[in-house]
């Protein structure tokens, strides 16, 4: 699970990383994303509408409801998609429309034991900014979004980030396929939950 990456670069940066009409872009948030992202703080997001790009924002984690060890019903935000198949995602994978790309400049997993736990930062050295595969849906509160993660084929410990965090992976997208995610069908987009080539990831 991934609950914390940065976002450093600039709204005028990821406009043209992302192919966002200029004309587009919305006006500077009176609050901005901050550079270091954990659950429930404001982040940015590419989505589509109407057949154009969009840099927008967004909550971190989708809300719902869980029931805590008294039985009583607990808020709790979802921040990572990892069952595509359960009917709580399902109905944002299914529709373009609510699907997005989330901007990132590296993301952080936990080594080591409880009590000596060591931050490591992945990124991808020839992408100065790449993208998870994200989901959004608009909330009471607001627009909120979550991305994807996925195992590993065969031994996590072969993967750079899978010997960090053997569980789960986000899910990377390679530039070409971010359009792709964006509009293709559900079954097709589906395919591309799979863990991002250790040989152009690097870690510190």
């Amino acid at each position: 699970m991934c609950n914390r990456y940065r976002m450093s670069a600039k709204q005028e940066e990821l406009a043209l990383r992302f192919g966002v009409d200029p004309a587009l872009v919305m006006p500077e948030p009176e609050t901005l994303p901050p550079p270091e992202l954990f659950p429930d703080r404001i982040g940015w997001m590419v989505r589509e509408e109407d057949g154009e790009r969009i840099l927008d924002v967004a909550a971190w984690g989708f809300p719902t409801k869980v029931r805590g060890a008294s039985g009583k019903m607990l808020d709790k935000k979802v921040t990572n998609v990892r069952n595509l198949s359960s009917p709580f995602w399902r109905s944002s994978l299914k529709d373009p429309a609510k699907r997005c790309l989330v901007p990132v400049t590296d993301f952080c997993e936990w080594e080591g034991e409880k009590g000596s736990k060591l931050a490591r930062w992945f990124s991808v050295p020839s992408r100065p900014i790449f993208s998870f595969a994200g989901v959004w849906r608009e909330t009471e509160a607001g627009k909120a979004f979550a991305f994807l993660t996925c195992g590993y084929e065969g031994d996590p410990a072969a993967h750079i980030v899978g010997r960090v965090h053997p569980k789960a992976c986000p899910v990377i997208l390679h530039e070409d396929d971010e359009e792709r995610w964006l509009r293709g069908e559900t079954d097709d987009v589906c395919t591309l939950a799979s863990a991002f080539p250790s040989q152009l990831m690097s870690i510190a």
